[in-house]
């Protein structure tokens, strides 16, 4: 079926090949991507884009000597399956499978690990000038999309690496902007000459004639290259790289492989700082993905013929679903409510608000520190705004939150969407370290809701406590349970007793709460009876209510879907600690260890975050053979 695609098992037998077979190879690829990635969902319009810019890459650079750097690592597909990892590409993003991102302990192919975006800049300049000092002249290829591109640290990265002027190509895949044929066309022609070899002779042949002639060589040289940047700045959009200290090449037509081989085989030779600049469409080759490539970014299994993903079981709605509505449902009340997000408008159930109240609604790009100062500005005039981000992404504007929300007392509200283990994306991307960073900081709260209805709740609660709070909520379904008509704020730090029972407190957080109702009920079948309670927030603890149940029980058990170290666990033990209580605790959570990607079921069932777990290690704690003992007694001392 794949004639040309089951030779290639490295860039070598790559290489192999002559550029006419390379274009039925392509073909080949995006039949594989289609097949795959139906089945096992992922990224895929992104990858379907860059199929000839990654075989030319591929094919004009030596990996792994050469380092080519994925940003982020949605266009890596093509990367992953011409370097060894096709026959386990049907794993990827599945448990015990291969990344859906480049990860260096996979292959030594991938020069650097991904997941967050606009790193690859940042990460090929240190390696170019790595290179520099070990006096080795392999070349470092950065990768970077036009999305990755509005993220700050890239442009940092950008402005250092004019300043080294090492040898270092940055390729920006872009995909989303649009230029006239005619002027692509011409630009690209040009490019190809100027990268040409005769070209850069001939240009250093008179640069050292004209900085020869008495008097006048140095105005005529300086005028002339006035002339040759006037003449690209017309004609192509990278005076900006070029003001960056960057030798800009392009636009290329980045689907068109004869063409990009010869321009990465010039760039090759080039010295300095080199941007090349390579158009692509998202989903190229897949018509429903090119007609709705958002649709296509990240996608679930789907029906090739007919593009429609392949729905489960129906259920309950999701939380960002909730959140989404609760948005809405508030704004339309309240003109001071804003709603900001960093390039996820969809992920993040805004898009209902954006159309809805387009002049309330900002997404930022992929800027979550821009995002999260510019909501306190917005604070700062009197309006409540809402930053909607997924939980793994604010840990990259912790700073922010210190100094421009909370050291200003502002009334931010952090949406923090997958919260917790996310599933097949892996550990870049589970949200299991939020309650440990963010609740240490002076004047914020952290809460949780244990199911979709108190979600809404606590959203009214955060919009209008006047305080910096952290409200943080899963990936996935609800419970379907009974949604209130009317929102009611909770009163802060005021948890919630779900089951009462003498022989153990559970104290569970957010999304665990359910499961340990559930593990009360087991643990019945036992002979142990269990106190239950919904904490509701991590900041402040119920102290009163913890500590009341300690007391009559002897022994607790935390719950919680982040890291041990530092967070909900660590909370009720300083609780206890600082009261002198005597209580015997065991914490249930993530270990000190990044959890590998897996459906949210495998992942809480290996952690024993699901009911059978909590159940067995409640049972454990309290001495399996000795379960009929009932009152404080049961915790053994």
């Amino acid at each position: 079926m794949y004639t040309l695609l089951n030779t290639i098992n490295s860039p070598a037998d790559l290489k192999k090949l002559k550029q006419d077979k390379l274009l039925i190879l392509a073909d080949e690829i995006r039949e594989f991507l289609l097949e795959t990635v139906s089945k096992t969902g992922g990224h895929l319009a992104s990858n379907l884009g860059c199929v000839e810019l990654t075989l030319a890459l591929h094919y004009c650079f030596n990996s792994p000597d050469d380092s080519i750097i994925w940003d982020v690592g949605h266009q890596a597909y093509t990367h992953k399956i011409i370097t060894g990892r096709r026959d386990k590409f049907i794993t990827q993003r599945q448990y015990h499978g291969i990344s859906g991102f480049p990860k260096r302990s996979e292959s030594m192919h991938d020069a650097f690990g991904a997941g967050h975006s606009s790193t690859s800049i940042s990460a090929g300049l240190g390696m170019a000038v790595a290179h520099g000092l070990k006096e080795e002249a392999s070349k470092v290829i950065a990768v970077i999309g036009d999305g990755s591109l509005t993220g700050g640290i890239a442009f940092e990265a950008l402005n250092q690496a004019g300043h080294l002027h090492k040898n270092l190509i940055v390729v920006l895949n872009d995909n989303e902007m649009s230029i006239s044929k005619n002027v692509g066309a011409l630009s690209t022609f040009i490019s190809r000459k100027l990268t040409g070899s005769y070209y850069r002779g001939l240009k250093k042949e008179m640069q050292g004639l004209l900085k020869n002639i008495p008097a006048i060589g140095g105005n005529i040289l300086h005028f002339a290259r006035k002339a040759e940047n006037s003449l690209k700045g017309f004609l192509t959009p990278g005076t900006l790289f070029e003001a960056l200290g960057f030798e800009y090449i392009g636009p290329v037509q980045g689907h068109d492989l004869p063409q990009l081989i010869e321009i990465m085989q010039n760039v090759r030779a080039l010295e300095g700082p080199v941007l090349v600049h390579v158009m692509t469409t998202k989903g190229k080759g897949y018509q429903p993905a090119e007609k709705t490539p958002d649709k296509f970014h990240g996608v679930g299994p789907f029906d090739v013929k007919t593009g429609k993903v392949i729905a489960g079981k129906p259920g309950a709605q999701s939380y960002t679903g909730i959140f989404g509505e609760t948005m809405v449902k508030l704004a339309a009340e309240d003109k001071k409510i804003i709603a900001i997000t960093a390039a996820m408008p969809d992920g993040t159930g805004l898009t209902p608000f954006a159309k809805a109240y387009p002049d309330r609604f900002f997404d930022v790009g992929i800027a979550e520190q821009h995002a999260l100062t510019f909501a306190a500005g917005m604070a700062t005039e009197g309006f409540r705004p809402v930053a909607a981000i997924y939980s793994t992404f604010v840990q990259r504007a912790y700073d922010q939150v210190f100094h421009d929300i909370c050291l200003q007392k502002l009334p931010v509200t952090l949406a923090l969407d997958r919260a917790g283990l996310v599933g097949d994306d892996g550990p870049t991307h589970h949200g299991v370290f939020d309650l440990s960073y963010l609740r240490h900081l002076p004047e914020m709260t952290v809460m949780a809701p244990k199911d979709e209805n108190e979600l809404q709740h606590m959203l009214k609660t955060a919009i209008y406590s006047d305080r910096p709070i952290a409200l943080r909520y899963p990936r996935g379904a609800g419970y379907g349970v009974a949604m209130d008509e009317s929102l009611q704020a909770i009163p802060i730090g005021v948890g919630e007793q779900l089951a009462e029972g003498g022989d153990l407190t559970l104290v569970a957080i957010g999304s665990t709460v359910y499961p340990a109702m559930e593990a009360a009920e087991l643990l019945k079948e036992k002979g142990i009876r269990a106190t239950v309670i919904n904490a509701r927030f991590v900041k402040p603890l119920d102290r009163n209510l913890i500590l009341a149940a300690a007391g009559r029980t002897g022994c607790i058990i935390t719950v919680e879907e982040n890291a041990m170290q530092g967070g909900f666990g660590s909370a009720v033990l300083e609780l206890l600690a600082d009261e002198a209580a005597g209580i015997r605790v065991k914490r249930i959570g993530v270990p000190d260890r990044y959890i590998e990607q897996g459906s949210q079921a495998q992942l809480r069932q290996d952690l024993r975050l699901d009911a059978a777990g909590i159940a067995q290690t409640a049972a454990e704690f309290l001495g399996k053979n000795d379960s009929s003992r009932t009152g404080p007694g049961a915790c053994r001392t």
